[in-house]
């Protein structure tokens, strides 16, 4: 065990000598911290003992380990101070609850650095004037910033005399948790205001944490707002709507897209993709894909020959070859009666035609899916449509969601008698793709795990 006498012989500062004093005997030997452990440059009483090109302390934060839980077990002090003067009261009891402390003690940040680990709870910074022509006018102030920036998890405490209480303030609002007189410095008072700083400290980092995450949430939000489509119709009389939810957890955007745009001839052209899997790598693809298509479509391309070059841009772009993504495109003619039908391993489209039950576009002709086979083709197939009609392209996040708590899935066929029977209700529009939506939700017994996306083009009777 430790005691007092052991001190003065192994050549402890003041203000070490009084923490030891008041934490009384220490639950570990002096052999597991003694003041000659570590090797220092010999550059005197820190800070002041060595040129500042010698000494310049760490640049950056290291990668250091924050400070472990401490509830109200023992706490460790880490003390970095340079041998004051001036004699200090010894307290009965250092810890408020009753709890020893153990100690450390560093004189220059060398030596904090090998002592600072984990289960330090706290350092006590010592800014009390030291040497015969004392130190420079803000030097304190730096050596708090170099220890902040060599321990920025761990709560800092700053030691100064009483009639110097400006610059405990300015310790403060550099980065500080708190500050001390030395003056009046006692067992309990310090306790209290190594827990205090601990708790503050942990508070400021979780405060900080949760700032940056939700300005990152806010940026991602941002970012994935701008990236959705913004339908290109204008002169066109046709209606258009549309939902998406991606899969992922508070995201906007996921593996599904979908664009539509009017080109100068009056033709309609509409499409709905979707990349397999949901995470961002593939709603990053979706969005290149989507982008590529209209670049194509308002280049004047169509059918198999923009398929074929959406497959070249898939597979230069994709992370591995095992990615691929569906597609169904449509384009409709000027006058609105038939369509150009192509799929790429997507399910068929859906149409209600006027005074008819909705049923499935035809899909025998399908495509395989982009990225699959090399030298792939896809037949654009004629579709007649009728003078009023609405025609609803999804993915499959909305058939393959579970009908109740077994196995089987809604399908197709599923979705069509939904569809019917919303449209017995009255819904057109927005309103029937957000019932769809949520039925299909409520038949899954919650959340959806793909990507949904849904979009629908109407044309009334002309």
């Amino acid at each position: 065990m430790f005691h007092l006498a052991h001190a003065t012989v192994l050549g402890w500062s003041p203000v070490t000598r009084f923490l030891l004093a008041a934490a009384g005997p220490l639950p570990y030997s002096t052999a597991e911290y003694p003041a000659g452990a570590v090797t220092v440059p010999d550059h005197g009483p820190w800070p002041h003992g060595a040129p500042a090109s010698e000494t310049p302390g760490p640049a950056a934060a290291p990668d250091l380990p924050g400070p472990a839980p401490t509830g109200n077990g023992t706490l460790t002090l880490l003390v970095i101070e340079d041998e004051p003067s001036g004699v200090v009261p010894v307290p009965a009891q250092l810890d408020a609850v009753g709890e020893p402390v153990r100690i450390r003690t560093a004189r220059n940040l060398t030596e904090a650095e090998r002592l600072l680990s984990a289960d330090v709870d706290c350092i006590l910074l010592d800014l009390a004037l030291g040497g015969p022509g004392g130190r420079q006018a803000g030097a304190e102030l730096e050596t708090l910033r170099r220890v902040l920036r060599l321990a920025p998890s761990h709560a800092v405490l700053v030691l100064t005399a009483e009639s110097d209480a400006e610059r405990g303030a300015e310790a403060v609002r550099v980065g500080a948790q708190d500050y001390l007189f030395r003056e009046e410095l006692d067992g309990r008072a310090l306790g209290r205001a190594i827990r205090y700083a601990v708790e503050r400290k942990r508070a400021d980092v979780a405060q900080r944490q949760l700032t940056e995450s939700r300005l990152r949430g806010q940026e991602n939000s941002r970012l994935e707002r701008g990236l959705l489509p913004k339908p290109l119709l204008e002169g066109s009389p046709l209606r258009f709507a549309a939902r998406y939810r991606p899969g992922r957890s508070r995201a906007l955007l996921g593996g599904d897209f979908y664009d539509t745009v009017r080109t100068p001839d009056g033709t309609v052209h509409v499409m709905i993709g979707d990349v397999c899997g949901h995470g961002p790598d593939e709603a990053a693809l979706g969005v290149l894909l989507r982008i590529a298509w209209r670049s194509l479509t308002f280049a004047g391309l169509c059918g198999d020959q923009l398929l074929c070059t959406l497959q070249k841009v898939l597979e230069n772009e994709r992370p591995n070859d095992e990615i691929f993504a569906t597609l169904c495109t449509v384009d409709i003619a000027p006058d609105g009666r038939r369509a150009g039908l192509c799929l790429a391993g997507h399910p068929a489209p859906l149409v209600v035609r006027e005074a008819q039950l909705p049923r499935l576009l035809p899909f025998e002709d399908c495509g395989p899916a982009l990225g699959v086979l090399p030298n792939a083709r896809w037949p654009r197939r004629q579709v007649e449509l009728g003078g009023a009609w609405s025609l609803m392209m999804y993915t499959d996040g909305l058939i393959e969601g579970h009908v109740g708590g077994g196995t089987q899935r809604l399908g197709q066929d599923g979705m069509v008698e939904m569809i019917a029977r919303l449209r017995e209700q009255g819904l057109r529009g927005e309103e029937l793709l957000d019932a769809a939506i949520a039925e299909v939700r409520a038949l899954n017994g919650g959340e959806l795990t793909d990507d949904v996306a849904v979009l629908l083009l109407d044309r009334g009777r002309r």
